[in-house]
């Protein structure tokens, strides 16, 4: 995971993930369990890995992808593309994002946009200012903020309360309205085991 967040971004967004993932680890040790660092390690890393623009495009132009490919094909053949930029993408009367098509050119745009990965997330990118890049970003910090609230009362007894919590971007598929919907479901079940946790918390300080 270390290495693919590496190539999908740089080593500094690689070291976020690895040093935030040993926290939870330390944090877990003295409860002679690892199921919540596994279930961090897995979760935080679909987070991170959230697939924009600048991720289709170093995904389309692997080159393992591109042999693959090539290997089903004798001749001659073209490459055709269904996409649905969110910034540039039209709606349909439900407010869902329309695919369309893109020809083969579209594979050498590819190649320039996956080598300007560099400005995710900064005030150069682009696509990162539409409402679907800036929720990804969002439930990153969230995610991170809502594991550390965890691990400040993290204890045998609630270990299995706080898997399941971490569990959570399981529940978050898809992409566009599709993920939308599936987000909304997950924030409501995620506020009610929040809710349920900081109750328990807070009978055991009464007590």
């Amino acid at each position: 995971r270390v290495e693919f967040l590496t190539a999908y971004q740089d080593t500094a967004y690689a070291q976020q993930y690895s040093a935030f993932v040993e926290k939870v680890r330390a944090a877990e040790a003295p409860h002679a369990s690892t199921r919540l660092t596994e279930a961090v390690a897995r979760y935080l890393f679909k987070l991170m890995a959230y697939k924009d623009e600048y991720e289709v495009a170093r995904l389309h132009t692997d080159k393992a992808f591109l042999d693959r490919i090539a290997s089903q094909f004798e001749g001659d053949y073209k490459l055709h593309y269904h996409l649905a930029p969110p910034l540039t993408a039209k709606r349909n009367d439900k407010g869902e994002l329309v695919k369309r098509a893109y020809g083969p050119w579209m594979l050498s745009a590819f190649g320039f946009l996956a080598k300007l990965k560099g400005p995710r997330r900064g005030p150069l990118d682009i696509f990162g200012r539409s409402e679907e890049r800036k929720t990804e970003r969002a439930l990153i910090v969230e995610y991170r903020k809502c594991i550390d609230e965890l691990l400040t009362t993290l204890s045998a007894e609630k270990l299995a309360q706080a898997v399941e919590i971490a569990r959570i971007p399981e529940e978050i598929r898809g992409y566009g309205h599709v993920k939308d919907r599936h987000l909304v479901a997950a924030r409501a079940k995620w506020a009610a085991l929040m809710a349920a946790w900081r109750g328990a918390a807070g009978q055991r300080k009464a007590a």
